[in-house]
């Protein structure tokens, strides 16, 4: 089963503060509840281009989810962006954007499910499943906003549109 979900967040930070901390995703299990363990298997290029990484997650339903990604972009401060393969398969994006005193992070999640049980319960659990990520989403941002000991001034969880 296929999810296409958008996630935004607005933070009175600089842009630079946020993009650095999400990008340090090895920190994220000290701050993102439901970020199990992250772990570095290849540091990628010296722009961190090709990089891997574990990633563990649990969030509000029993049971876990794990999945590795490779960093395909990296434009310091403004994008991050990985293919991702395991229980899910696909890809994400993070895009900040500043306006006066507030970042604006987007992510967008387009991935599949792959795990036997998952795909046969789909039909009657998508949203379920997209309201535990959202709410996996909700914990982060305002984790994030915790970490940096600013306002999260907005929150939205969604579809990510068509031809995104």
């Amino acid at each position: 089963m296929e999810y296409r979900l958008l996630t935004l967040w607005k933070l009175a930070a600089p842009r630079q503060q946020v993009y650095d901390t999400v990008r340090d995703s090895l920190d994220w299990p000290s701050w993102w509840p439901g970020s199990e363990q992250v772990e570095e298997l290849d540091p990628g290029d010296e722009e961190g281009i090709g990089s891997i990484r574990r990633y563990v997650w649990k969030g509000r339903l029993p049971y876990t989810l794990t999945f590795v990604a490779r960093a395909t972009q990296i434009e310091d401060p403004c994008l991050l962006a990985a293919d991702v393969e395991g229980d899910l398969s696909g890809w994400g994006r993070w895009t900040f954007l500043q306006d006066k005193a507030v970042t604006t992070v987007r992510y967008e999640w387009q991935v599949r499910t792959t795990k036997a049980w998952m795909n046969a319960v789909a039909p009657l659990t998508k949203s379920i499943f997209a309201n535990n990520h959202h709410a996996l989403m909700r914990s982060g941002g305002e984790g994030l906003a915790r970490r940096l000991d600013v306002r999260l001034v907005e929150a939205y969880f969604g579809e990510l549109p068509e031809g995104s």
